[in-house]
């Protein structure tokens, strides 16, 4: 970078954690409001995180929809439409920056699911997922083996699921979700493409009253520390599937295997086995900061 080009700034920030060098981290660039879409996508893959977030400013659009900002979320290889820990973390730092100031607690983010609010509380943000969508029971097979796993390893039906991000939800024992070990070629395969989704959410439990263990599986990250979006569509499995019909709230715990343990709480509003509205909740931290140079367009 030159001496007279200062860049972008950038913040790395770690997600659904209280505790630096835990979590999911992020990271967060500013002042990308002229960026193309392909700068963008060449900062994400240099960061080389699981997503990179750019919260855009001033858009007609954004005002016409009552939000805040805009945020644009990528991964190292494509741009997706919505994502948990990037909203949690984003707005979490625009807060602390000064760039938003919640109305009643809350701001409206504006991404490729809609406008969606984000409620702070004290040590915690709690993002509002989208409409919540389900398909049929799918083989879990195929799905088990992306994951390094035996068809016996299932537990129960697998389904695509999602509230503005689709996920193969699948069951396994606690056992088995430690003996993951994801197999790229399938992760990247036809199979997952054909279902709509490239991840693969593997969950464990024996009481809904400890925590959910979770593990995600992508082509694009090989594992996730935490995935707000896919303990979204969790819940929304956890509906329809009938293990709590009338909705609640669940505790998950990720990216313990990694290293990185991640905590999320996914709430369910819900009647007679149909979800209407997903909640997940969670912290944030900040880890580092700089700035970068700006790709050439």
């Amino acid at each position: 970078m030159r001496a007279d080009d200062p860049g972008l700034a950038f913040h790395i920030v770690d997600v659904f954690t209280a505790t630096p060098f835990s979590g999911n981290p992020l990271a967060v660039v500013l002042g990308a409001e002229e960026l193309s879409t392909q700068q963008m996508q060449r900062l994400a893959s240099h960061f080389n995180l699981s997503e990179t977030a750019f919260p855009i400013f001033g858009e007609p659009q954004v005002e016409q929809v009552g939000a805040d900002y805009r945020l644009r979320i990528f991964t190292t290889e494509t741009e997706v439409p919505f994502a948990g820990h990037p909203s949690i973390g984003s707005a979490w730092l625009l807060r602390e920056l000064g760039l938003v100031v919640p109305r009643d607690g809350h701001v409206v983010q504006l991404c490729g699911a809609g406008p969606l609010p984000i409620r702070f509380d004290a040590d915690t943000l709690t993002l509002s997922g989208g409409t919540p969508s389900w398909g049929r029971p799918v083989e879990a097979a195929p799905l088990l083996a992306a994951a390094g796993l035996r068809a016996a390893d299932g537990i129960g039906p697998a389904l695509v699921c999602s509230t503005g991000l689709p996920f193969a939800v699948v069951r396994v024992s606690g056992e088995a979700l430690t003996r993951c070990s994801p197999d790229l070629s399938l992760l990247r395969g036809e199979h997952l493409r054909d279902l709509g989704t490239d991840g693969v959410y593997v969950v464990a439990w024996d009481d809904l009253a400890d925590p959910v263990r979770a593990r995600m599986f992508a082509g694009d990250v090989t594992e996730d520390a935490a995935t707000g979006s896919a303990a979204l569509a969790c819940g929304v499995y956890l509906t329809v599937t009938g293990v709590l019909p009338e909705g609640g709230t669940v505790a998950f715990v990720q990216g313990v295997e990694m290293g990185r343990p991640s905590q999320l709480t996914v709430t369910i509003e819900a009647a007679e086995g149909v979800p209407t509205r997903l909640q997940v909740t969670g912290g944030a931290v900040a880890v580092s900061s700089g700035r970068t140079a700006i790709p050439a367009a």
